[in-house]
């Protein structure tokens, strides 16, 4: 049995489109993990279990973090935010995980900030929260719908107005309604932008 609903301090809980429920923070390198799993395209859910039920008795806080990436389920192990716990808790949280029956995806220091995805990913979500005037995302979701995939240079050119549609880009990109490439180069004028697939499943809806 598993608790998907944690108590927690608000200001302790990392949220985004992608989470289906807030997620405590328990060291800076799950949040880091959790952005990074936010902004990439591959991923399609983020869950979290915090407790479970060991052999009918015992109530484990488990803390689990699953991934939906692709097709498959997987783990999220954050080397680097490891939970250090006594033999016996580390024991029944290992069963209790077991139970779960799904992958580890194990991340490592290195992993974690491999560049320049790690700077990308942490300098656009900066901008998670910012407000997107209602007539600037619909300028830029219609040209990613006309031409994409587009240099974010050209795509500013297309959407400018009054005001500079940087910040708004970066916005819809943490709200997972534009892909970024994070992973080819840092972020510049010729970096690629797509519509993300939340996009293009509410445009054929």
């Amino acid at each position: 049995m598993f608790n998907k609903n944690p108590v927690q301090d608000l200001s302790d809980l990392f949220v985004s489109p992608k989470v289906t429920t807030a997620i405590p923070i328990t060291h800076p390198a799950i949040r880091e993990a959790l952005i990074l799993a936010s902004l990439d395209p591959r991923v399609r859910a983020i869950d979290y279990v915090a407790s479970a039920v060991v052999a009918s008795e015992h109530v484990v806080d488990v803390g689990a973090i699953i991934v939906q990436r692709d097709n498959a389920r997987f783990l999220l192990d954050v080397v680097p935010g490891r939970r250090i716990r006594n033999v016996e808790d580390e024991g029944l949280a290992l069963l209790a995980i077991e139970e779960l029956g799904i992958k580890p995806w194990v991340i490592s220091a290195k992993s974690l900030r491999r560049e320049p995805r790690y700077s990308n990913a942490l300098f656009v979500w900066l901008y998670n929260g910012h407000r997107v005037p209602p007539e600037q995302r619909k300028r830029i979701l219609r040209a990613l719908t006309d031409k994409e995939p587009i240099e974010l240079g050209q795509l500013e050119r297309i959407v400018r107005s009054r005001r500079d549609p940087f910040n708004s880009i970066m916005a819809l990109v943490c709200a997972d309604l534009v892909e970024l490439d994070l992973v080819s180069q840092p972020i510049g004028r010729t970096t690629i932008v797509k519509l993300s697939r939340m996009s293009k499943l509410s445009h054929e809806g």
